[in-house]
């Protein structure tokens, strides 16, 4: 089976822009590259990756093209672009040419914007029209506080092609999640939005079971139904709490208790479809 890792990072912490990296555990204070990964992806039986800006700035999206032509294995890149730039849409245009194919979506750090309404501010309208208008895809770095920004934006750009990054950081194994899943229950009934199923056991407190994610798994299933969610690894953040081989068997257990015969969708399929991947020109 071909699998897809839909949310995967490499980082050079020397280039200097990654500056939530002081505040992260020491485990990732230090540089993840394409080097690192192949054994784990080989091992895994992981076929292809999206990889994920995690920094902002547009000279990390341009280093992230340059990683992407030594690994084979990424097929797609999604980047970061000034959003409220008055020539956003040449900054996005240059980024399309830079990465010759490789530029699949755009993702603003929404989650670390000091506005929880940012994301529905009318100064960021030109640069979501330029996304669609490109045929791109949007990542949605989002947790709780910024899902009513979500909706109003999910509102003014209908056909706007959108994923919920890690499920939008449920606080899992809190007292009440009601705020969550209700978001989620509202969220989901937009048609264009998908999901990520990704980064749920890096959410987890340190003496937490990985059990405590499955509540929260069965209800994106619920809501997004297996065609609309897709997996990812969320590596290198992943290993503070498992190895990739790990979180990818855990996954494809839990998608076939919750969805019955949907793995082909959930880990590959769904990501293709969604960031516009032929998988089949990729292996040749």
């Amino acid at each position: 089976m071909i699998i897809v890792d839909a949310h995967q990072h490499y980082w050079q912490p020397s280039r200097g822009d990654y500056d939530w990296l002081a505040d992260a555990p020491a485990l990732l204070q230090r540089a993840f590259l394409p080097a690192d990964m192949r054994a784990e992806r080989k091992a895994a039986g992981v076929t292809f990756s999206i990889l994920v800006q995690a920094a902002p700035s547009e000279e990390e999206t341009r280093y992230l093209f340059e990683l992407a032509e030594l690994d084979p294995a990424v097929i797609g890149v999604v980047g970061w672009v000034d959003m409220e730039a008055n020539d956003v849409e040449a900054r996005i245009d240059a980024l399309i040419r830079d990465g010759n194919g490789l530029l699949r979506g755009l993702r603003p750090m929404v989650q670390d914007v000091a506005d929880p309404a940012w994301l529905s501010q009318p100064s960021l309208d030109r640069a979501f029209d330029c996304i669609e208008g490109r045929g791109l895809s949007f990542d949605a770095l989002t947790s709780t506080p910024q899902f009513p920004a979500l909706f109003q934006r999910l509102q003014r750009h209908p056909h706007l092609k959108v994923v919920l990054d890690h499920a939008g950081k449920p606080a899992i194994g809190a007292a009440d999640t009601a705020l969550w899943s209700d978001w989620i229950d509202k969220l989901s009934q937009h048609p264009q939005l998908h999901c990520k199923l990704s980064g749920l056991l890096t959410l987890l407190g340190k003496a937490a079971g990985e059990q405590l994610i499955e509540p929260y798994v069965a209800h994106l299933f619920a809501r997004f139904g297996a065609e609309r969610l897709m997996w990812g690894s969320d590596w290198p953040v992943l290993t503070t709490h498992a190895s990739f081989s790990h979180w990818l068997e855990l996954a494809l257990e839990l998608t076939g208790r919750y969805a019955p015969g949907s793995q082909a969708d959930v880990f590959a399929a769904n990501a293709a479809r969604f960031y516009a991947l032929d998988l089949g020109v990729a292996q040749s």
